[in-house]
């Protein structure tokens, strides 16, 4: 579904990901984990357009997408949930959910879309009508998630979703991410959380100063010992 190849990006002429080549298959939970200021954000960014590659090519269900504006890549079905949640604050939980599904036209179709993410996260049925800079940080990633899944993704980015989390939180966000997998969603699982990320995806990269230093099976990179060492502690 997903084939980065040979890419390099970066930030007002200060380079950020250098040569990255990742694939996504349908139906997978692929998961990029590393430290803070590694790349991972940048990835995700480039692959919906916000930040522009200097080199190499990404090939999106068949069709080539870099250099492509952001709402056409979303309209392919390609969708960012970004860090830090960036729900809408003086809006309602609804009136925040319509907003992802901007580029359905069809009245029904977004009716389908809200009873199942309404499904998905019955406290967003719940909490319809409250502004959602009311919601605590837990219940405000729900949304954003919602929010994502209204746009009909054939491929969900999650970038750092537990960030903030109280521990059990954390533990339901992940249950319910693995929920959505099982409904056909494909994603991309960027995280911090070394450990549970490993354990919920297929498979994993590990990308160390703007460069993908490994990759295998989830399983695999939990028994790496670099991956051990250098990120759970062992």
């Amino acid at each position: 579904m997903l084939n980065m190849s040979n890419i390099s990006a970066g930030y007002g002429g200060v380079p950020a990901l250098h040569g990255v080549s990742l694939q996504i298959k349908k139906g997978e939970i692929v998961t990029i984990v590393g430290s803070n200021g590694a790349g991972k954000s940048t990835i995700a960014r480039t692959l919906t357009g916000l930040v522009e590659p200097t080199g190499g090519s990404i090939m999106f269900d068949g069709r080539a997408i870099e250099g492509l504006p952001t709402h056409e890549i979303v309209a392919l079905g390609l969708i960012h949930v970004p860090e830090g949640r960036h729900v809408f604050g003086k809006l309602t939980v609804t009136e925040n959910l319509m907003l992802g599904a901007y580029t359905t036209d069809s009245e029904a179709k977004t009716r389908e879309r809200m009873e199942y993410v309404r499904e998905m996260f019955p406290l967003l049925r719940e909490r319809s009508n409250q502004k959602a800079g009311s919601l605590s940080g837990g219940q405000q990633q729900m949304l954003a998630i919602g929010r994502g899944l209204m746009a009909s993704p054939k491929l969900l980015i999650l970038d750092e979703p537990s960030l903030g989390l109280m521990p059990k939180l954390v533990e339901e966000l992940f249950e319910a991410i693995h929920t959505i997998s099982r409904t056909g969603v494909t994603m991309l699982l960027i995280e911090q959380r070394v450990l549970e990320a490993l354990e919920l995806c297929d498979r994993g990269y590990v990308i160390q100063n703007g460069r993908i230093v490994t990759e295998g099976l989830g399983s695999e990179l939990i028994d790496s010992e670099m991956v051990r060492k250098a990120y759970l502690g062992m």
